[in-house]
């Protein structure tokens, strides 16, 4: 078995993603595991009344029964500023048999500690930088393999879009799934929706992508879900109809890889313009369009805005 690195004198671990502090943390929590662990850990959450001294005699400590101590200290972005300059002055002659670990959501890279940290040595600073959204679906799927179960895709991306993008909320829903699965098995988009309460609020795009897919159960269900007014919604739908009708045009020409360039987006948020846009016969994108027009001016004239819209994403999806 390969030896265990050496511990540095000094650590910060830094970011939004909690998920990551938490597991970067409890690597260092398991380099004191065994009978000496509750001498040779301790854990500070930083406040207003915490005093250099209780810490500095804390790094200072030798351990007991082992090679090493470890001092985390949550929250490390709210020291005080003494307890802070002390952090930085023991760090020029630290304690090599105490490994100190500051934890924060943030922390600006400007600051004296950071900098202070940083010099301690290579790797001294571990980035838990956030997940971005497109990013969370397979984040997802490989959090549930360490689970011992699976998730496809689309159950990933439906988990994501009820809990939110916070990974320590995304772990803990697959372990309650893992468990109701008996530890084994897949995890499908249908065992998330009959187990998983929504929890995030609904975002447009996720509306539209189910709409485009002409998905009529959940684009109906999300639309309940959405805020704001009938008219800002059906200014998105409109948008994204001209951008479907974009997409069936450029593939007709053979140019549908210039939608991206053509609409001003990224091109991961067109991947799947080309494929939503065949599923539409030949000028009915045309004519879902003036039924837009034809809604905006029934909204504007009084009309009833549950009835206009639920009848809209009817016709969009096909089953009116």
């Amino acid at each position: 078995m390969a030896e265990k690195p050496a511990l540095l004198p000094a650590y910060l671990i830094v970011g939004p993603d909690e998920l990551k502090r938490k597991q970067a943390v409890a690597r260092l929590r398991a380099r004191v595991d065994g009978p000496f662990a509750m001498f040779n850990l301790e854990e500070i959450v930083a406040s207003g009344d915490l005093e250099p001294v209780e810490l500095l005699s804390s790094l200072n400590t030798l351990p007991m029964g082992g090679d090493r101590r470890v001092v985390v200290v949550e929250a490390a972005d709210k020291l005080p500023k003494a307890v802070s300059e002390a952090i930085i002055a023991y760090l020029g002659s630290p304690n090599e048999s105490c490994t100190l670990a500051l934890v924060a959501a943030s922390l600006a890279k400007s600051t004296r500690l950071y900098k202070a940290v940083a010099k301690v040595g290579p790797r001294s600073v571990i980035e838990c930088a956030a997940k971005k959204g497109r990013d969370l679906p397979p984040y997802v799927q490989k959090l549930a393999a360490s689970h011992g179960v699976s998730i496809g895709a689309d159950a990933a991306r439906e988990l994501v879009a009820r809990v939110g993008e916070s990974t320590t909320m995304l772990d803990t829903q697959l372990a309650t799934l893992a468990a109701l699965l008996g530890g084994s098995g897949a995890i499908t988009q249908e065992f998330v929706e009959a187990n998983v309460a929504r929890v995030a609020e609904v975002k447009p795009w996720e509306f539209l992508d189910r709409l485009s897919a002409r998905d009529a159960h959940r684009s109906l269900a999300l639309y309940r879900l959405l805020d704001g007014s009938a008219l800002g919604l059906l200014s998105l739908v409109t948008g994204r109809l001209r951008e479907l009708i974009c997409a069936r045009s450029l593939a007709s020409r053979g140019t549908p890889a210039a939608l991206a360039e053509e609409l001003g987006k990224q091109e991961w948020q067109v991947r799947n313009h080309a494929r939503w846009a065949r599923a539409f016969s030949d000028g009915e994108l045309e004519r879902l369009l003036a039924e837009c027009a034809r809604v905006e001016r029934s909204l504007k004239s009084g009309a009833d805005e549950e009835t206009e819209m639920v009848l809209l994403i009817a016709h969009v999806c096909g089953v009116a």
